[in-house]
């Protein structure tokens, strides 16, 4: 594991490489508005995918590495994201653009323009909470890549039921909230619920070829 530094128009960026032995893409992935790459279904992703040829880069938002609290408005986390896509794609080679929450927003947004090789969206807020008529399925839809959605069953920024019918590929965590945590009544540990996380997105990938 090694962190890399990043500037961008933004600020400053931080990218945390989990890297695979013997690499054929890079799955990027930044965190959401309320927490960073310390999210439990960030750290499961760079824990797993390397053995499975994949490099993960945990991307931390200019906002974070300041300190700071609160996040921006969506372009300014655009803004950062474009900033430290050079550093990703310095590899050579593809890479899948992903966030959680609103770092999943980003990577739809951002996907077509950066050239992303697809899109994972984790935990992707298609409402705020109580508000489903405030619609972000158009983000959604808009990546223009091929996208897997994985999304918890208790999601209160949208339960996988209300997505709507498009191209992309859903999974659900079946208990899960917006961070995955399932309740101790669920019929699912919250190992299991992090192991459907990352084996659902381990076959994706070698879906993609």
């Amino acid at each position: 594991m090694t962190t890399q530094t990043v500037g961008t128009d933004a600020g400053d960026a931080r990218i945390t490489w989990h890297p695979a032995r013997n690499a054929r893409l890079v799955l990027a992935v930044g965190h959401g508005a309320g927490g960073g790459i310390e999210a439990r279904d960030l750290t499961a992703l760079a824990a797993a995918l390397p053995g499975h040829g994949v490099t993960v880069a945990l991307v931390e938002q200019p906002w974070r590495v300041a300190g700071k609290k609160v996040a921006p408005a969506p372009k300014t986390l655009d803004t950062g994201w474009r900033g430290v896509w050079p550093a990703l794609t310095g590899l050579g080679l593809p890479v899948i653009s992903g966030g959680r929450s609103a770092g999943a927003r980003v990577a739809c947004r951002t996907a077509a323009e950066l050239g992303a090789h697809a899109v994972l969206a984790l935990s992707f807020p298609l409402h705020p909470p109580g508000r489903p008529e405030k619609s972000r399925a158009a983000e959604l839809l808009g990546a223009g890549v091929p996208t897997l959605v994985v999304q918890g069953g208790n999601d209160p920024f949208g339960r996988p039921a209300e997505f709507p019918e498009g191209g992309f590929e859903l999974v659900e965590v079946a208990y899960g909230d917006h961070g995955f945590a399932v309740p101790k009544r669920a019929g699912l540990t919250q190992e299991r619920a992090l192991e459907i996380i990352t084996g659902a997105v381990r076959e994706w990938v070698v879906s993609l070829g």
